[in-house]
């Protein structure tokens, strides 16, 4: 996958963003980093927080990725590309 995070003083949020790609049949997931603290997983695990881990934060927050395959032609990459621009663009 290629990662995406959306700046905190975007205009627009990651869910936004996401949703206009999957709108368009762009594949996007989550991205499974950042402060691990904060997932249910790992909610009831003992651990030790070093800081106020701002940046994990805002990785977990703001972070996705865009499917990408071996597959992918110049045509398809463009598209995403376009789409991209097209969203931030309206933003």
């Amino acid at each position: 996958g290629f990662v995406l995070t959306v700046e905190p003083d975007a205009p627009f949020s990651r869910r936004a963003l996401v949703d206009f790609l999957e709108q368009r049949r762009i594949g996007t997931r989550r991205f499974f980093g950042g402060n691990l603290t904060r997932h249910p997983a790992y909610l009831n695990r003992r651990h030790r927080i070093s800081g106020d881990l701002a940046n994990c934060d805002l990785i977990t927050e703001n972070t996705f990725w865009v499917g990408v395959f071996p597959g992918l032609t110049t045509e398809m990459i463009d598209y995403v590309v376009d789409t991209i621009k097209e969203f931030v663009a309206s933003a």
